[in-house]
């Protein structure tokens, strides 16, 4: 509880926030595009979006906070015994609030195409086929999370970059996978929850376990 009342704690806590913030902002404003989402390059760019999102973010506010910027690797670190429950509690409640934030400012200045972002769809998938897509993709990223972190490591790299580089990669072979669950959690709040994204709320965590 001791750690609760300093202000780096606090300080992780607002860079949690921030980076979802711009996370789901640029994430969300690369899926929607132009109103024709069918070019061939258009999955390309998308992953490409996401990953370097989130190797930027990780090499900008990684030293104060891991830059987590998913409530998957938040879990996966906890599980791992390399943060208190505390801790892990307060991120996921920053990831939330930057998340719905990030949504909030894309439905602010594209409403009219809040409904192209294609996260209420499973992308002409069955939902266990979905399922099984998230579990693998989400579990990669988590251990390439957990590898590239690991102090025992004797190999020096760049993290950030290794971490971006899963993510895209996961948004290449998943056509559209997320591998991120705030991403699925933040547009039911501006239209009805839906099935397909409790599924791979569910499937995400599985795969930490």
């Amino acid at each position: 509880m001791s750690e609760i009342k300093t202000w780096a704690f606090w300080r992780a806590f607002l860079a949690e926030s921030l980076g979802m913030m711009i996370f789901v902002f640029i994430g969300l404003s690369a899926a929607i595009g132009d109103r024709n989402n069918t070019y061939p390059d258009q999955e390309i760019k998308v992953a490409f979006a996401f990953g370097l999102a989130i190797a930027t973010l990780a090499q900008s506010i990684g030293h104060i906070s891991g830059a987590h910027l998913n409530p998957a690797i938040t879990l996966g670190l906890l599980a791992s015994c390399q943060m208190s429950i505390l801790r892990a509690l307060f991120y996921v409640i920053a990831q939330i609030l930057g998340a719905v934030a990030g949504s909030a400012f894309v439905n602010a200045i594209r409403p009219e195409i809040i409904d192209s972002l294609g996260v209420n769809k499973l992308n002409g998938v069955s939902p266990s086929q979905g399922f099984a897509i998230e579990f693998l993709l989400t579990f990669q990223l988590v251990l390439c999370v957990l590898a590239v972190t690991d102090k025992r490591r004797d190999v020096a790299g760049f993290a950030p970059l290794a971490i971006g580089l899963s993510v895209g990669l996961g948004h290449l072979a998943g056509r559209g996978e997320r591998c991120f669950p705030l991403i699925w959690f933040t547009d039911p709040l501006h239209r009805m929850w839906h099935q397909p994204s409790s599924i791979l709320w569910a499937c995400n965590y599985t795969a930490v376990i």
